[in-house]
């Protein structure tokens, strides 16, 4: 029990610690750190509850643009809170083309993303995932809801067709 203990306060002051770098450090600084540490949490994150990997089609170089966040998946609709909100690299590429795919609990899915500016993001994201929200309700500067409703899943049979 205390072993659980001593690793929620390590993880807590983590989340602390980061999203305070994140507010208060040049961007500069803040955009090298992802570009190290993102890879490591694309690993993982589309496999683990609460988090996700969005991929965009880049709006200038028409690449596949992966990026780690967290949100939750709600019947046939993702939900998350970006942090820089339309300063985002990944909200700029859908604002281009809304066209995504997101990986949740292991699978790729297909759907349409929707920048959400009425929206209260930071009211939202308490009903997100409350490892992310944390950071992200001390990280962000301008949150943004995005809505991605995801395309039915289409069954592919093996079976040729009778005749």
């Amino acid at each position: 029990m205390l072993y659980m203990l001593g690793a929620l306060a390590i993880y807590f002051v983590y989340v602390v610690v980061m999203a305070m770098f994140e507010r208060l450090a040049p961007r500069r600084w803040v955009r090298a750190y992802q570009r190290a540490v993102n890879p490591l949490f694309r690993l993982w994150a589309g496999v683990a509850l609460g988090f996700a990997v969005i991929e965009t089609t880049g709006r200038r170089t028409g690449l596949r643009r992966q990026t780690p966040v967290g949100g939750r998946l709600r019947g046939g609709t993702f939900w998350c809170v970006a942090v820089d909100g339309a300063a985002s690299s990944w909200v700029m590429n859908v604002e281009s083309d809304p066209q995504v795919r997101v990986k949740v609990h292991g699978r790729w899915r297909t759907g349409t993303a929707h920048l959400l500016h009425d929206d209260d993001a930071r009211r939202r994201l308490w009903r997100l995932n409350p490892l992310n929200s944390l950071f992200v309700a001390i990280a962000a500067r301008h949150p943004l809801t995005v809505r991605v409703d995801l395309c039915a899943r289409t069954r592919v049979t093996t079976r040729p067709a009778r005749t």
